[in-house]
C-alpha cells in the first residue's frame, strides 16, 4: 500500500484506536503531524491537522483514502467538552500555548471558541454536525475514496479492512484513551510509529498548505 490514508474524524471519536490498528496492519502511522518529514514518512495520519485540512490534503495527495470516525453524541459531548476545557488556555493565549497548526485547526473547527460555548451542548452538537455534513458533502459520490464508520459498531473493523483491502490477524479495535485519557498514543512503542514533530519542533509551513 502506497497511497495516503487520512483519518478525518474529530478528536474523541477513536482516532488513537484506529491509528493503533494501522500499526498492526504494518502501515507507518502518525497521530497528529506537524512536520514535512512526518507527512513524507507516514502513510496513515489522524487528528490535527487532518480533521480540519482534509480538503487541501485531498488536492495535494491524489488517490488518498479518507476515513471519517463518527461517534454517538451522548458519548462524544462529555468527552470533547472535557478535552476542550483542558485545552482552552493554551488554545486562546497570545503568548505561546499550543503550536500554530493545532491552534488554527481547533479554532477553525470550533468557531467562536469560549468556555461558555464549550459548556453548551447545542454549540458542540452544531460543530459536530457541521463537520460531518461538510465531509460527507465534499466526498459525495466518491465511495472508493471515503468511508465513514463508528468504531463502537462491531462491524466497523471489517468495514475498514474491506475498504482498504487489508487482511488482518487482529479482529477489532482496541479501546484506548478511556475515561478522558489523552496520552495512550505516547505510550505505544512500535517501529512503524511516526513522530509528529522533530524532537518537539514543528515546521512553520506544512507541504500541502498552498492548497488551503
Amino acid at each position: 500500500m502506497t497511497q495516503k490514508i487520512f483519518i478525518i474524524g474529530l478528536p474523541r471519536t477513536g482516532t488513537t484506536s484506529v491509528c493503533n490498528a494501522f500499526l498492526h496492519f504494518g502501515i507507518p502511522t502518525a497521530h497528529t503531524a506537524y512536520t514535512t518529514a512526518c507527512f513524507d514518512n507516514a502513510l496513515a495520519i489522524a487528528d490535527t491537522p487532518i480533521f480540519n485540512d482534509y480538503q487541501a490534503l485531498d488536492k495535494y495527495y491524489p488517490g488518498a483514502k479518507f476515513i471519517y470516525l463518527q461517534r454517538d453524541l451522548a458519548a462524544w459531548l462529555p468527552s470533547i467538552r472535557q478535552l476542550l476545557q483542558r485545552m482552552h488556555t493554551n488554545l486562546t493565549r497570545a503568548d505561546g500555548g499550543f503550536n500554530i497548526h493545532l491552534k488554527r485547526c481547533y479554532l477553525n473547527t470550533f468557531k467562536d471558541f469560549s468556555l461558555e460555548n464549550i459548556n453548551n451542548d447545542k454549540y458542540l452538537t452544531d460543530c459536530y454536525n457541521k463537520h460531518i455534513n461538510n465531509a460527507k458533502a465534499y466526498f459525495s459520490n466518491r465511495e472508493g475514496d471515503f468511508l465513514s464508520i463508528d468504531i463502537a459498531n462491531p462491524n466497523s473493523f471489517s468495514q475498514l479492512c474491506d475498504f482498504l483491502n487489508i487482511s488482518s490477524e487482529i479482529r477489532g479495535f482496541k479501546k484506548m484513551n478511556i475515561g478522558g485519557k489523552v496520552t495512550a498514543w505516547n505510550d505505544i512503542k512500535h517501529p512503524l510509529k511516526v513522530e509528529s514533530t522533530a524532537k518537539g519542533r514543528i515546521d512553520k509551513f506544512l507541504p500541502y498548505e498552498s492548497q488551503i
